[in-house]
This record gives structure tokens, C-alpha cells and sequence, in this order.
């Protein structure tokens, strides 16, 4: 079972009901035990770092994270899912994130369109069992903001927006894709069902 947090802000339906579609069972939920049971679980995230803190946090869903992370089980971020795994983000202000990337979430700042809405090809950085048998293709992207990893070695994926873009990250069971894979055609079906795949052959 794949765990979906539900702490206020996500696109949970959409991820969910692709989840399923790989025939793996979704649970949409906020309680702590069955996120800790989970053989996988999945951040997804729509609207501003900071009140999405604020609702982990308030929720206790933060330390539920954490604790699900030190297990060594498979967890990944979606979009601002993704962006929550870097120590901070600039956005309307410094927030401090869940910190198990080292890194920080800024604005695009350029002469171009913000927010960064659209299909961008994906550049494979390294190898990643997320990869496996898997051909460079197209994704989609909505964000103004994007994450900087410290470390070289956690950048798994980059697009090109003006810049190279961070869209997928990782670091041992923790992985993050700043775009939607749920929403990006085969190429991004078959990351999901890669993730899903970690998570199964625990």
C-alpha cells in the first residue's frame, strides 16, 4: 500500500487515482499509523511552502515524515512535495523545510515567463533505479519556484527553462520530481510506476 499524506494541500485525487491505475492500492490519509505501515508513501503538494509547514507541523505529520524516512522506506515528493524536502525556501519569506535534502527552494528570477507552465524535456544526470529502462522524454511543469541542491550528487534529473532546473532529486529512498508525473503522459507514468516498483520490491 502507498500512503498519500493528506495534510491540507495537494493534488491527492489526481495522484491517487494514478497510483491505482498501476495497479497498486492508494490511501489517501492523514493518520500517522498507517503512513508508518505503508510500503511507500507520497508528498504531494500544490500551493506555498510555508503554509504547507505550518500544516505538517501543526498536524504532527512533519515528525510522522521524518520517522518514515529513518525506516528506509521508499517516499516521494511531488512538486511542492519535492520542494519540501530541501532545508528552506525563500518563498514570502525564509521557512525552514523537512531538511532531508540539503538545499533551497528560490523564485525564478529572469527576463521570462513565471510561472514555468509546460512540457520540458527531462535530462538524465546519473543513474537511478527510477530510470531503468528508461528513455530521456517530455514532463509537465507548473512552478515559480525552484529548488538549488547542495549537494551534486542528489541531482538525479534536470529540465532547461532559461536555466538548468532541478526536476528530479535523490538521495537512498528519498526521491522528489518537481514536475507532475501524474500528469505527464507515458514518460511520467512510467517514473511513477518505477517508484512503485522500489516500493514492492522491499
Amino acid at each position: 500500500m502507498i500512503a498519500i499524506v493528506d495534510y491540507g494541500m495537494g493534488n491527492l485525487h489526481s495522484v491517487s487515482k494514478a497510483v491505482e491505475r498501476l495497479g497498486c492500492e492508494a490511501a489517501v490519509t492523514s493518520d500517522k499509523d498507517r503512513i508508518l505501515s505503508a510500503d511507500g508513501v507520497i508528498l504531494p503538494g500544490v500551493g506555498a511552502f510555508g503554509d504547507a509547514m505550518a500544516n505538517l507541523r501543526g498536524t504532527g505529520l512533519e515528525e510522522t515524515v521524518k520517522t518514515y524516512v529513518a525506516s528506509g522506506k521508499p517516499l516521494l515528493g511531488i512538486c511542492l512535495g519535492m520542494q519540501l524536502l530541501f532545508t528552506e525556501s525563500e518563498e514570502h519569506g525564509r521557512h525552514e523545510g523537512l531538511d532531508l535534502l540539503p538545499g533551497r527552494v528560490v523564485r525564478f528570477q529572469g527576463d521570462y515567463k513565471v510561472p514555468h507552465m509546460g512540457w520540458n524535456e527531462l535530462e538524465f544526470k546519473q543513474p537511478s533505479p527510477l530510470f531503468e529502462g528508461l528513455e530521456q522524454g517530455h514532463v509537465y511543469f507548473v512552478h515559480s519556484y525552484h529548488a538549488l541542491p547542495d549537494r551534486k550528487e542528489d541531482l538525479l534529473a534536470t529540465a532547461d527553462y532559461y536555466q538548468q532546473v532541478t526536476a528530479i532529486v535523490g538521495r537512498g529512498s528519498v526521491f522528489g520530481m518537481q514536475f507532475h508525473p501524474e500528469k505527464s503522459g507515458e514518460l511520467g507514468m512510467a517514473l511513477l510506476r518505477r517508484f512503485v516498483e522500489l516500493t514492492e520490491s522491499r
